[in-house]
């Protein structure tokens, strides 16, 4: 282990920038404080509501009908997105019902 020794001036400095930018972090997240993560959606919850499969979620995140984001390998959505384009799936689904298929 090595020590590092430095001026009780320069600690004191950087103790000071650190307690700023605490400062500033804080004002942020009280800012943006109703933007929780309880809102979004997860995969499952999408794949529930739209009556679809994880393959089909994966499709319309792939061809850019839905948008998402992705935090530490798990993928969200926001629930107006997901309304969007739930009459988009319904249209699908009535199309492949008349032809005989399903999606």
């Amino acid at each position: 282990m090595e020590i590092v020794s430095i001026e009780r001036k320069t600690f004191e400095a950087m103790v000071a920038k650190f307690d700023r930018f605490v400062s500033r972090m804080d004002t942020i997240c009280q800012r943006h404080g109703e933007k929780t993560m309880g809102e979004w959606m997860d995969n499952q919850d999408v794949c529930r509501m739209l009556n679809i499969s994880a393959r089909t979620l994966q499709t319309l995140r792939d061809n850019g009908t839905l948008a998402y984001s992705q935090i530490n390998h798990k993928t969200y959505y926001r629930p107006d997105d997901v309304q969007r384009i739930a009459s988009v799936v319904e249209d699908r689904w009535k199309e492949a019902k008349f032809k005989g298929r399903t999606i």
